[in-house]
């Protein structure tokens, strides 16, 4: 129990800190939808990775949804958070869990394991084709690396700056482009940089909290908010083309903005991590948001009977190949 409670307690900590406030100036909207856009699970078929369920980083469970149903599903019995988690065209899943990196298959077998070191923590675990695995490892220092699964072999490391002292609030989603380079959110220094494979600096953007950006094929950047509750893209200027605040979706409060992307349609999908708020106020919050680009929303999920809070979400009716980051639009 006491285990529990300081993982739970560290989170928030990391969340708040994050954002400079404390938790009272971030209160849900007395507004809330009673009735929500879509289809409830039943819109698209997906998988969805949640950290802190039951406000707890302990047996935390992966789900696939298929036809409005849970079909499947994968608890880590290791202590630690699952944060990011990707199924490739195989069926496997690749996935973090704070304190390492893994790989399970639909029948429920580890197939590439990765511990990390003492003193790290692991919040990105992305394929690279079939063979290869981007971790982002926090510590000291904290080391972005490109793994070979057979081995575990590092075929690329570098070393990235940090400010804050706690290792959990350095880094969270960082993804490949199809540049050649590495988006860096770095929520610490409340920032997105843009990196070469030699480590060089090549492009940076001011974001609070920054947890997830994503280059997207029109060459803008697509930055989460965390604790802040925003949404934004922001062009290779760094200038804001389009962006969505806390309390921008009539009756949906935009919590801690964790895993952002956007989709085939050119909707975007929003994971609204809401593990923070009292367990009280989690049955009336909504963990999923797909939105248009004139701000409609055609899809809120609200399901706390076979869900938690939301981190990573991946739609299974996407076309591409999710290794090859082809997600990634």
């Amino acid at each position: 129990m006491r285990k529990s409670y300081l993982a739970a307690a560290s989170c928030l900590i990391c969340v708040l800190s994050a954002i400079g406030q404390d938790s009272t100036s971030r209160a849900p909207s007395s507004t809330t939808l009673v009735h929500l856009p879509g289809k409830g699970l039943a819109q698209h078929p997906f998988l969805y990775c949640g950290e802190w369920q039951n406000q707890s980083v302990d047996n935390q469970t992966m789900y696939l949804v298929r036809k409005g149903k849970v079909v499947w599903s994968y608890t880590n019995r290791k202590h630690g958070e699952l944060g990011d988690c990707t199924r490739m065209s195989n069926g496997n899943i690749v996935f973090s869990r704070q304190y390492g990196a893994s790989e399970v298959t639909p029948d429920k077998k580890i197939v590439w394991n990765y511990d990390a070191p003492p003193n790290t923590e692991i919040h990105t675990a992305y394929p690279m084709g079939k063979d290869k695995v981007l971790i982002m490892q926090n510590g000291s220092p904290a080391r972005l690396l490109v793994l070979r699964k057979s081995d575990n072999h590092i075929d690329l490391e570098i070393d990235l700056p940090t400010k804050s002292p706690s290792t959990h609030g350095q880094f969270r989603h960082v993804r490949p482009t199809k540049a050649g380079t590495f988006l860096v959110p770095h929520m610490d220094f409340g920032k997105v940089v843009e990196y070469s494979a030699e480590g060089k600096e090549l492009w940076s953007v001011a974001a609070p909290s920054a947890w997830a950006a994503i280059r997207l094929d029109n060459g803008n950047t697509l930055i989460s908010g965390n604790g802040f509750g925003y949404v934004r893209e922001v062009n290779p200027h760094g200038d804001t083309v389009w962006e969505v605040k806390a309390d921008d979706l009539p009756g949906i409060h935009l919590s801690t903005v964790q895993e952002v992307s956007r989709l085939h349609n050119g909707d975007t999908l929003i994971n609204n991590w809401t593990a923070s708020l009292p367990l009280a106020e989690q049955p009336s919050t909504v963990q999923l948001i797909e939105i248009t680009r004139q701000k409609k929303v055609v899809w809120a999920l609200r399901d706390w009977k076979d869900l938690g809070p939301a981190s990573s979400t991946q739609l299974l009716d996407e076309p591409g190949v999710p290794e090859n980051g082809d997600l990634e639009r």
